[in-house]
């Protein structure tokens, strides 16, 4: 009966920490004025082990290269940074997250807007 109680509780606290970023949002703030230069930005995606350092690049307001510098992560969040590509084509941070991999996912959208602010 102990171990069953254990088990849930530890269900419980990896679905509430793996669900709370579910929600969170990025958006890309004006480039128009952003002087030419590449910028660092980071994010951790708090109750998981994701953390993200990301070097963004903008050329006459517009971004044109985005490196992934750190990513700690699962292998399969890894698949996240493939929507670096997305990001650089839409010119956006509405993108959405790669399946399997929304922490990540986030955690580069959430570094490449920290970078532009």
């Amino acid at each position: 009966m102990r171990k069953l109680i254990i088990l849930a509780i530890a269900v419980i606290s990896i679905t509430a920490c793996s669900t709370a970023f579910k929600n969170l949002t990025a958006s890309l703030p004006d480039l128009g004025n952003k002087p030419n230069g590449v910028y660092r930005g980071e994010y951790s995606v708090a109750g998981t082990p994701v953390d993200v350092i990301a070097d963004v690049t903008v050329q006459n307001g517009q971004l044109t290269f985005i490196s992934i510098i750190k990513h700690t992560s699962s292998p399969i969040g890894k698949r996240a940074e493939k929507i670096i590509d997305s990001i650089i084509a839409k010119q956006s941070l509405d993108i959405d997250a790669v399946s399997g991999a929304t922490a990540s996912s986030k955690a580069i959208l959430k570094a490449v807007e920290n970078a532009l602010e």
